[in-house]
Order: C-alpha cells, then structure tokens, then sequence
C-alpha cells in the first residue's frame, strides 16, 4: 500500500468504510478497501476546503467603503481573468469567468500545496490534472454547441468539402490532444518541481533548497496561468462564429 500522510490516515481512518460502500455501489474494484483515499484525493479535499472558506470570506467582506485585503485580493483575480478573457474571447466573455476564475485558483492552489511540509501537491499525481482537462474539455465543447447549435460541427469539417472526412478525423485527433497536452504540460512541471524539491532537502537541508523552493512557487503560478490560458483559448475557438 502506498504511504500516507497523515491528512489521508485521518480520512482513511474515519470514511474508509463509506468510500468503499460508495465505489462497490458503482462497480468500482477497491484496491486497498483499508485505504480507498489517496493522498492527491485528500489533498484536493484540503484545496476545495481552502477555497470554500475563502470566498466565504470574500463574501462576507464585500464592502464598497472599506473593502478589506481578502476582497482586494479577489478583485484583483476577478480582473486579471476578466482581461484575460476579454481580449482573447470577446464578445460574451463575461459569463467565463467565473469558471476561469475558479480554475485559476483551484490549480495554483494545488501546485502550491507542495511547499506546505507533510502536505504535497495534487497535481503531482496524473490522474489530477487529466481529471481537470476532461472537464475543461466538456465545457469548452459544451459551450461551443450552445453558442453554434450544429453549426459548431463545421469547425471539424475544413473549408474544403471533399476533405471534409479527413478533415474531421484530424480534428478529433486534435482536440484528443489537447486533453493530453493540458495533461501532460501541468503533470510533468509539477512532479519535477516536487522531486528536485524532495531531493534537495534530502542532500543540504539549509539554504540551498530555499532556491528550489522559489523555483517552485514560479512554476506553480506559470503552470496554473499557462492552463487557464489555453482553456480561455479553447473556449475562444469553440465559441467562436467564424469558421
């Protein structure tokens, strides 16, 4: 059995028995029925707690005379992602938002939980980011289908009608990859940041890792951006008239 830490024992230890209820009721083989919980699925218990205290906390600091840090802090999210997706959506930008936001937030979290001792970081564990892509990419096609209605099948047709066959298999394969690609860019920068991280401390316990650890933070908030930049640019193109 893999090892724990102490926030997955303490999940393990109290709802072990009701997970594996649960995953038998949906024909789900339990590996370790002791230990259902994975640490990366108690670490996302620990992020999805975090943001919920936080915009109960932004909620309940709404002010619009003495607005205090927690609300700045969340005006200034609200207007780095509005921008964002403004200049790259356009038109009727405003109703992504709100899942942008919230995607922004839930990965940097995430990446960030890594430099907590005994903690790590979600997104160093595949199946985290590849579970965020697919819902990205249900969204973004989603939307595309509401914005378009069938009209939205012509973006995997081509402009050439005889190509059109050959055109839609390379479209398919194309969007497959971009699941991948989400997948894979997040995955990969997560688990080298916490692996050189880990192997610093190992080697010089002082003063040297304190580098790697702001290496660290850099990735976590690029990787985050660079994520919910190209899911902006994928909702850009979904929604999109011009075909």
């Amino acid at each position: 059995m893999p090892e724990q830490l102490v926030f997955t024992r303490f999940l393990n230890a109290h709802f072990a028995a009701s997970v594996d209820a649960l995953l038998r009721a949906v024909h789900v083989k339990v590996v370790y029925p002791e230990a259902p919980i994975s640490n990366a699925v108690a670490m996302e218990i620990i992020v999805g707690l975090l943001l919920i205290a936080y915009f109960v906390a932004v909620r309940a600091s709404l002010s619009v005379d003495k607005p205090n840090g927690i609300a700045h802090s969340a005006e200034m999210v609200h207007e780095f992602v509005s921008g964002q997706a403004e200049s790259i959506v356009g038109h009727g930008y405003e109703k992504f938002v709100g899942y942008l936001s919230v995607l922004l937030l839930f990965i940097l979290v995430m990446n960030l939980l890594g430099l907590i001792p005994g903690l790590m970081s979600p997104t160093s564990n595949p199946v985290v980011p590849l579970g965020i892509a697919l819902v990205t990419f249900i969204y973004y096609h989603y939307h595309g289908i509401r914005s378009n209605g069938a009209g939205y099948i012509k973006q995997f047709l081509g402009p050439v009608w005889w190509l059109a066959p050959l055109m839609f298999i390379i479209e398919i394969v194309s969007h497959c990859a971009r699941v991948l690609s989400l997948t894979v860019r997040l995955y990969a920068n997560m688990f080298a940041g916490d692996l050189v991280t880990l192997a610093f401390f190992s080697l010089v316990p002082i003063g040297v890792p304190l580098v790697f650890l702001g290496l660290h933070l850099g990735v976590s908030i690029i990787q985050a951006y660079v994520f919910m930049l190209l899911s902006t640019i994928y909702l850009s193109l979904a929604v999109s008239h011009e075909h």
